[in-house]
């Protein structure tokens, strides 16, 4: 059995965690770390954990949760880990960062688009970037140390990262339009994810400065097998959860002049995804819909050529929740300690 500890389990990606990790086969949570509700149970701060979680909330030291778990899950913000990482830690537990103080590799570039001095650069190389799909074979019983990907950051890469590898697009025209529900912003109070900020509104935000841009350029430039820079922008939608991204770009002709065909652009997805538990690629002309994802560890994907531009118009959804957080955290644990990767994620979305 895994022991488990979870820093940050109160707030949203932590619940999240929580939920799925109850219904793992594996997997037994020795820890709740909340340095908010310390000594408070914690159905007490998730009622619907009642008569399911009897535990109380204990704080987030992280030297004496490493004695107590094998795997240990920060669901915490940026500079947490970074700030209290060390070598005696990472030799009693493996962890899976939910932040983003691991996700990329150039220093600078973090501290540029973060604005905070990173704290422990020295485990940076060692961090596999958690995007199972593509990393699988990084992710073994010897890692040590998981940057579990973001979750706008997971339905991008994923959507275009075939087309981007076999150079069936320009990458350099790829434009990211993104939604996202409001839980993704955390579960902090704060005046602009109030009730009456959020409903009946929709917004863009973070534009040309979204933390997940370099991320996301950085992940496909590994595809590209160069640099990379394009534009992103995310917006805020009036739902709880979901990630919806729409990314367009120029097609690169054939030699003839033509455009792939439909069946050309669908094999290569087909090449990369067609194996993949999690990603279900939809039939043509189906778009994707956050609806059809609630609640899961899908991702849907599908694709429009738009002859008339010469352009492609890619999409995904995904659950920002559960794939784009708690749920790719814990594939990432099944990876790491040789069990079935779905293990406690086979979840049928939520509907209505």
């Amino acid at each position: 059995m895994i022991k488990v500890g979870i820093i940050g389990a109160t707030g949203y990606a932590g619940g999240e965690l929580v939920r799925l990790l109850k219904n793992h086969r594996d997997a037994r949570i020795v820890w709740y770390g909340s340095k908010s509700y310390i000594d408070k149970k914690y159905y007490q701060v998730y009622q619907n954990m009642f008569r399911i979680v009897e535990d109380i909330c204990r704080d987030d030291n992280l030297e004496e949760l490493a004695e107590e778990a094998d795997v240990i899950f920060t669901a915490t913000p940026q500079g947490f880990l970074a700030g209290l990482l060390k070598e005696e830690i990472l030799s009693k537990a493996k962890i899976v960062d939910l932040s983003a103080d691991y996700r990329i590799k150039d220093v600078a570039v973090y501290e540029k688009w973060y604005g905070i001095e990173h704290k422990s650069p020295q485990f940076i190389p060692e961090a596999v970037y958690g995007l199972c799909e593509l990393n699988r074979s990084q992710i073994m019983p010897a890692t040590r140390l998981v940057a579990n990907p973001g979750c706008y950051t997971t339905c991008s890469i994923l959507t275009a990262y075939p087309l981007v590898k076999e150079g069936i697009i320009d990458a350099d025209t790829l434009i990211i339009d993104a939604k996202s529900g409001t839980s993704g912003a955390g579960r902090g109070a704060k005046v602009q994810n109030l009730f009456c900020e959020v409903n009946e509104n929709m917004k863009a935000y973070g534009v040309a400065s979204h933390r997940h841009t370099p991320e996301i350029e950085e992940q496909l430039g590994y595809a590209a097998g160069r640099q990379l820079t394009l534009s992103f922008t995310p917006h805020l939608v009036p739902m709880n959860r979901g990630i919806l991204v729409t990314e367009y770009a120029s097609l690169h002709r054939k030699p003839d002049g033509s455009l792939p065909s439909y069946e050309e652009i669908r094999a290569v997805y087909e090449r990369y995804y067609g194996k993949e538990h999690f990603v279900r690629l939809l039939e043509k002309n189906v778009c994707p819909e956050t609806k059809w994802v609630e609640g899961s560890n899908y991702v849907d994907i599908n694709f429009v050529i738009d002859e008339r531009t010469g352009r492609i118009v890619m999409m995904g959804a995904l659950d920002n929740l559960v794939k784009g957080a708690a749920g790719q955290a814990v594939q990432n644990m099944n990876l790491l300690f040789g069990l079935e990767e779905s293990e406690g994620l086979d979840l049928v979305p939520c509907f209505p």
